[in-house]
């Protein structure tokens, strides 16, 4: 299980000044320092992901799920909040809660030179595991994924599905019980996201472990065919949760599409401020 509360993050981002003509001249010479604008890239998000079942965070491009995922996955640290994952506190930088998570990022980043097998057994290794058992789970897996043929062939050159398989495939070989995929169907054919779709129903299910799935997408039809409950993050904000059918009866639509229009745009927007605190 993961219980996320009250997740706020902040970025400053660095711009050019504008103005008019005399402003432009001096920030050319190097007299006009370049302005600073605080971003909120997540401004208070709270949810709870249970065990064997699939939390789709939901949100437009720039909605703060890639932000929110890599602090739940201890990659980022939060400026603010609390994250639980089997009861244990997550902080960034510490490895006490990372072998409780397989993480898949939207940057894949495999190591081209290495074959598909040795890419998984080396995570394997790094998750300190034994040698004979990071095989035996790396051949398991291989077998859940349809991946035989894949196994040892470099990465390098490899499809965007082949490169989803073997990145699904090392995040997992730890077994871990909670899993975190950003946009994982990102780039994939119809043949590709049928496959993650039925497994990642595998791995909710009593068989596969129960697992606790959380996935970001911005893909409506992902929601609608896979998840047991969703998120809707606007702005920064989660600003609805439920089932499918739950935000369909809050927003009064018939739609899903329609809903989450409805839910996520409707938001009011936070304003991003200077460091100076003037609204922008």
């Amino acid at each position: 299980m993961i219980v996320v509360k009250d997740l706020h993050k902040e970025f400053v981002r660095v711009g050019k000044s504008q103005g008019n003509a005399l402003v432009n001249a001096a920030r050319q010479l190097g007299l006009m320092k370049k302005s600073q604008e605080v971003v909120k890239a997540v401004n208070g998000v709270s949810f709870t992901a249970n065990d064997a079942c699939i939390t789709g965070l939901l949100g437009a491009n720039g909605a703060g799920k890639t932000t929110t995922l890599r602090m739940v996955a201890a990659l980022l640290q939060p400026d603010s909040g609390d994250i639980r994952v089997d009861g244990s506190t997550v902080k960034a930088g510490i490895s006490s809660t990372q072998s409780h998570m397989g993480v898949l990022s939207d940057a894949r980043g495999l190591y081209p030179r290495l074959t598909a097998r040795e890419n998984i057994h080396y995570y394997g290794l790094l998750h300190g595991m034994d040698a004979d058992h990071a095989a035996q789970r790396t051949e398991q897996l291989a077998q859940w994924l349809d991946m035989q043929a894949l196994l040892d062939r470099r990465t390098d050159g490899f499809s965007q599905g082949e490169r989803m398989k073997t990145a699904l495939a090392r995040a997992l070989v730890h077994d871990p019980k909670n899993i975190i995929l950003d946009e994982p169907t990102n780039g994939l054919d119809v043949v590709a996201t049928r496959a993650l779709r039925e497994f990642l129903r595998f791995l909710r299910s009593p068989e596969g472990g129960g697992k606790c799935i959380i996935f970001s997408t911005h893909i409506m039809q992902e929601v609608e065919r896979l998840c047991d409950q969703v998120v809707i993050v606007a702005k920064g904000c989660d600003v609805a949760h439920g089932t499918v059918d739950e935000l369909l009866q809050q927003s009064g639509e018939d739609n899903f599409e329609d809903a989450f229009v409805k839910l996520a745009f409707l938001h009011p927007q936070p304003a991003a401020h200077n460091l100076n605190g003037v609204k922008s």
